[in-house]
């Protein structure tokens, strides 16, 4: 998987990209919210780790922008913020996984595994085609040897 990681703990940072590269996952890592905003909106990762508490955006913040502006990447908050409501409100903003620091890392990767499983999109088409029919699935529309019908 490629991974975005958004820690600004610089030894728990280090640790957490050993561990994922160790797993063979191909990881950037940055330190703030802004960068892991920029990072996620002009990269293609597959799954973004972030810490809700991080300078200039919160973990948060960044998830909620991004998942209003379309992202729909795996998400998985990691963030010492154990409260009830904090893991509520990190799932209701867009967060597909939560997970408290601190953490053991076969939990963390376990976790990992399941989101790659929901990662892979289905395959979608705007149109189905079998010899001279096809079927536009936007449209509700049929056409055969290139007419609707």
């Amino acid at each position: 998987m490629y991974i975005l990681l958004a820690e600004d703990d610089t030894r728990l940072g280090k640790l957490i990209v050993h561990m994922l590269k160790k797993e063979n996952h191909t990881v950037d890592w940055v330190q703030n919210g802004e960068d892991a905003y920029y990072f996620a909106k002009h990269t293609n990762y597959d799954l973004l780790i972030l810490d809700w508490m991080m300078p200039n955006k919160d973990g948060i913040e960044v998830c909620k922008s991004l998942r209003k502006d379309g992202f729909s990447g795996a998400i998985l908050m990691l963030t010492a913020r154990d409260a009830l409501e904090d893991r509520v409100a990190g799932l209701d903003y867009g967060a597909d996984d939560y997970v408290v620091k601190p953490f053991e890392f076969s939990e963390l990767l376990a976790r990992i595994r399941a989101l790659s499983r929901r990662v892979a999109q289905p395959f979608q088409t705007e149109e189905l085609s079998f010899g001279n029919l096809s079927l536009n699935l936007n449209g509700y529309s049929i056409k055969k040897g290139g007419k609707k019908i």
